[in-house]
């Protein structure tokens, strides 16, 4: 950094060389109205404004960490898969419906918006599906972390009479993408509602 600033999960920086100033900011970096968004949604995010001359590195239980460059588009994100960002992004919450419910991650989402790069954390390489019109993709809830472009999302459910009995395969719930974006995925699986049946 040369001066410039950017907002981070709060406590992840690890290391820095130079001059830092370190400043928690209010609800996820949105003021007033975004603490009272996220209080009442539930969509936590507690930020902190990192400013300063030097390098400073960030990290997360040993996440790995992915960049996505953002050129004035938006990019839907779990709260808890957002590692820090470039300040100019402007970061806000959207009602997700069924699929943040599967997720176990309640029914809205954080977005990220503007132009600038937004680093997400992951467990393991992210693995990055492109959705093309005519293409869609199924992803399983707990591997889901984020997705960008003109994308349209519906919730999928395969709940029969087996799944009932104790009988189900795990993937009784997906996330369907249409449309024309990309879908960020982690080569693991949260624990999640839709995972237990």
């Amino acid at each position: 950094m040369s001066g410039d600033a950017v907002k981070a999960k709060n406590g992840s920086m690890v290391a820095y060389d130079g001059e830092m100033a370190f400043k928690k900011m209010s609800g996820g970096g949105e003021g007033l109205r975004g603490m009272v968004t996220r209080r009442l949604t539930g969509e936590q995010m507690t930020l902190m404004e990192v400013k300063g001359h030097g390098t400073c590195y960030f990290a997360d239980r040993a996440s790995d960490i992915n960049l996505v460059q953002l050129s004035g588009d938006k990019l839907h994100v779990e709260a808890t898969n957002l590692l820090c960002t470039d300040a100019g992004l402007r970061t806000g919450t959207t009602f997700t419906g069924l699929r943040g419910a599967s997720q176990g991650n309640g029914l809205f989402t954080t977005t990220v918006e503007g132009t600038g790069q937004a680093a997400l954390m992951s467990a393991g390489p992210a693995v990055v599906l492109r959705v093309a019109p005519g293409m869609p993709l199924q992803v399983d809830p707990g591997a889901y972390i984020a997705h960008q472009g003109n994308l349209q999302q519906s919730f999928q459910s395969g709940v029969n009479f087996r799944t009932i009995m104790g009988e189900g395969s795990g993937e009784s719930f997906q996330i369907r993408f249409e449309g024309d974006g990309l879908v960020y995925v982690q080569p693991s699986e949260r624990n999640t509602v839709g995972g237990e049946v």
